[in-house]
C-alpha cells in the first residue's frame, strides 16, 4: 500500500491485489460485503490521518478505481469543516463512495530496453499509442483512451515488463520530461524495430 498527498484535502491510496488479499478482500467483494469494505475505508482514513497528520472529520468522499490486474486506487477527499459545524460533527465521518474503472494505465520501467520490448508486445495485439515520460531515473508509460477490453490485455502485458505506478499523470506532466506524446508504441517501433 502506498499513500500520496495530492492536495491539502485530497489523498491517493494505491492498494495492490496482494494488499487486498492480506485484508481478506478481493475487488469483486466491493459489491458483496459492504461491512468489510467500510472497515477498509475507515482503516485507510486512519492510516492517511496518521501518515499526513490530518484530522479527518465531517464529510469524506472516497472514489475507488479498479486497475484490472494491478489492484485499486482510492482517492479520499475531505471536505473542510467550518468552525460552527465542528461541534456538530465531533468525531463523526460521513462517507460517500463512488466506484469506477480507471481508464488510464500508468507503468514504471527501469530502462529503455523494457520500453522497447513492451512496445513490441503491445503492437502485436494491436494496442498502440501511449505517452512516454522520464522522471527520477525511470521511464513511465501512460496508456490512455483504450477500449475497456484492450485495457485488461494492456495491463497484463505492461505488468510483464514494468510495475504499476502510483505517480499520478499530473505529477508526471508537472515534474517529468515528456519523451513521446500520444504515439509511444509507434515511435519506439519506428526507431527500434
Amino acid at each position: 500500500m502506498r499513500l500520496e498527498r495530492l492536495t491539502a484535502n485530497k489523498i491517493k491510496i494505491f492498494l495492490t491485489s496482494d494488499d487486498l488479499m492480506d485484508r481478506g478482500l478481493s475487488k469483486e467483494d466491493i459489491w458483496k460485503d459492504a461491512g468489510k469494505w467500510n472497515q477498509l475505508f475507515y482503516d485507510m482514513l486512519e492510516e492517511a490521518s496518521v501518515e499526513f497528520n490530518v484530522e479527518i472529520q465531517g464529510s469524506v468522499a472516497v472514489e475507488v478505481f479498479s486497475l484490472q490486474a494491478q489492484g485499486m486506487i482510492m482517492i479520499i477527499t475531505v471536505e473542510e469543516v467550518k468552525a460552527e459545524e465542528e461541534a456538530l460533527h465531533d468525531g463523526f465521518v460521513e462517507m460517500q463512495v463512488r466506484v469506477g474503472d480507471c481508464e488510464n494505465l500508468l507503468f514504471a520501467f527501469e530502462d529503455l530496453e523494457d520500453i522497447i520490448n513492451v512496445s513490441k508486445r503491445l503492437s502485436s495485439v494491436e494496442i498502440l499509442g501511449g505517452s512516454l515520460f522520464a522522471m527520477n531515473g525511470r521511464y513511465y508509460l501512460l496508456m490512455d483512451q483504450n477500449e475497456t477490453d484492450k485495457n485488461e490485455m494492456a495491463a497484463c502485458i505492461l505488468s510483464e515488463f514494468g510495475n504499476a505506478s502510483i505517480v499520478s499523470p499530473h505529477i508526471l506532466s508537472e515534474y517529468g520530461k515528456v519523451i513521446v506524446k500520444n504515439k509511444t508504441v509507434e515511435t519506439i517501433l519506428h526507431y527500434f524495430n
